[in-house]
Formats: structure tokens, sequence, C-alpha cells
């Protein structure tokens, strides 16, 4: 069971690749990387950030792809549209399923894509995509629905629906996460845990539900278990990385 994911390295180790190979080897799935871009920064505060060339991104894909049999892929930081558009490339190349985490903004503050992502992710990634899991700020940008509560998270659902199956992620929405497949909505209430510990959350999520459908689960089946994962991985602080709700 191998996976791979395709995102920016963070050294801290709590985002990015670093933390979607981990949670991959804890959940028992083998994790492969594709590095999009260098950064410097913490949980605290984002310094500098480098892209990697789409050619590069491309051929270190290829490399993999090359030795290693992979059906689900997770996608984090790409940053520009030339990765995105590259990205997508593959995956139609490779018959590839990616659960998109689209990240824009680290939890630090800093800004992790160009100004075009949002677009570039509804244009190219999110309609060969298999699942999305923005935050509310990332569905306020992909929708344009402002999000302030229920109801409007779920107008954002439905008009994300039309592009690619989603997950608005329920942080700022008192846990209650929106998940729409093939335009079924469920609310799903999870239980909100206080923590200090806010990085990286939405790549350790993403990538949980990444390897529970390398292991043969439903998507459904994924999405729980990913959640009760994060939780537990809140409450007690450990498996290699510090996790926050979502």
């Amino acid at each position: 069971m191998i996976a791979m994911s395709i995102a920016g390295v963070d050294p801290s180790g709590g985002a990015g690749v670093f933390a979607d190979l981990k949670t991959f080897q804890a959940l028992g799935v083998y994790g492969t990387g594709v590095v999009t871009a260098l950064t410097a920064q913490n949980p605290y505060n984002m310094f500098s950030l480098k892209a990697i060339d789409s050619n590069y991104v491309a051929e270190q894909i290829d490399a993999v792809l090359d030795s290693y049999e992979i059906e689900y892929i997770k996608t984090g930081m790409l940053y520009s549209k030339e990765i995105i558009k590259t990205v997508s490339q593959k995956i139609k190349e490779y018959n590839l399923k990616a659960i998109v985490d689209p990240v824009m903004v680290a939890t630090s503050g800093g800004n992790l894509s160009k100004d075009e992502t949002a677009e570039s992710l509804k244009r190219y990634l999110l309609p060969n995509s298999f699942f999305t899991t923005p935050n509310v700020d990332e569905a306020e940008k992909l929708s344009g629905i402002k999000i302030t509560n229920e109801e409007n998270a779920i107008k954002a659902s439905e008009k994300l629906q039309k592009i690619c199956n989603n997950m608005i992620t329920g942080g700022h929405l008192q846990g209650n996460n929106i998940i729409n497949i093939d335009g079924e909505i469920t609310i799903k209430k999870q239980k909100l845990l206080k923590s200090e510990n806010l990085h990286g959350s939405g790549c350790n999520f993403s990538a949980a539900i990444t390897a529970y459908l390398t292991k043969k689960d439903s998507l459904n089946e994924a999405i729980s278990k990913s959640l009760d994962y994060t939780y537990e991985s809140i409450k007690n602080g450990n498996y290699g990385t510090l996790i926050p709700y979502i």
C-alpha cells in the first residue's frame, strides 16, 4: 500500500510533505513525497519560500510512478498556476485519484500561494480530483461565498460540488463538518479540543483520508476514521507531530 504527497517542505515537520509522510506511516501506508516548494517556517512564523520549477515537479512525479503503483495521492501547497497545471496533467496521465488540501495560507499567517491560485485550482486541479478538504477560509476563496454560519457553508459546498466532491472542515463552524459527496450533504459533528498546537491540521487530516482510501476504505469510512484519528492525535499529543482541530 503506497500513497503520494505532493506538497511543500516545512522544516519544523508539522505541515507539508514531512507531516504527510508521518501520517501515512502511522496508518500503515508507505509514503512517497514530491516537493513543490521549500519554506523557512515554524509553527509561529513564515520567513521565506522558494518554489520548485514546475518541470522538476513533473520529473519527481514521473520518477516515483516509474517504480511504484499508486492510486491515491494527496496535494497540499502547490503555490503557482504552473505547478497546479503540471500536477493536474500528471493526475490525468497516470489516472490518479487526488485528495486536494487547497493550501493557500499557513497557520502562522504566511502566504503559501500566488494571487491566482484559487482560480487555478478551480480551473485545472479540482475538476480532475477525487475529493477536496478546504477549511472555511479556503472554501470562501474557492466559492466566492462569505461563510459566517452553517447555512453559508452549505451554499459554498454546493457551489464547490459542481466541480468536485468536498468537505468543508468544521474548526470554525463549531465542529460541524460539511460533507458533500455526489450532491448529498451530510453534517458530521466533531467535538472541538482547545489546543495551542495549530500547525498542520489540514495537512494531516487530508493525508489520513488518503491513507485510509489507499487501504481500501470507502470515502465515508475514510472521512470518519480521519476525524477520529485527528481528534485522538490532539488529545494525546503524539504520533510524531502535534495536530490541532481542523
